[in-house]
């Protein structure tokens, strides 16, 4: 399972172990010996009944197929299988994590502009002096005082 928790024990997803082994083989095109066998070398791991028997899901089934498709179409042996869907689940791990981390930093970008709003709403504009000035005519002349003078 992918750590996603259903709400309805009796909804059906993708993940739901409901095949036996028999009828994971048929569905995949493959014998329940080498169903067996993937499950010990760790290719594709279903879940277990309370009798220890296997369950495999429909997920379960479409990756038995690729793991199929990969050993026979493409040559590619059971380990470097194995690493090739290691690496996938690593992957889609990493995508997930960047969508939550994505998520966290948009809400608190968001949460940032809205204090930053509050603050700017907060200022004491009744103490800042306002004055229309449209042109001044006055003249000011600085001189500094000298040592004695008052």
């Amino acid at each position: 399972m992918d750590g996603r928790r259903r709400t309805n024990p009796y909804e059906l997803t993708d993940e739901s172990p409901v095949y036996v082994i028999s009828v994971a083989a048929q569905l995949s095109g493959l014998h329940p010996q080498t169903l067996r066998q993937y499950d010990r070398l760790g290719l594709v791991s279903p879940d277990r009944t309370a009798g220890r028997g296997r369950r495999y899901s429909a997920r379960d089934i479409e990756l038995l197929r690729t793991v199929q498709q990969l050993s026979q179409d493409e040559g590619i042996n059971l380990a470097g299988i194995k690493r090739i869907i290691e690496l996938e689940n690593q992957v889609a791990a990493l995508q997930s994590r960047v969508a939550e981390l994505s998520a966290a930093v948009d809400g608190a970008a968001a949460a940032i502009q809205q204090r930053e709003a509050q603050v700017h709403a907060s200022y004491r504009r009744d103490l800042v002096p306002y004055q229309d000035v449209h042109q001044a005519s006055a003249l000011v002349v600085w001189r500094p005082r000298r040592h004695g003078e008052a």
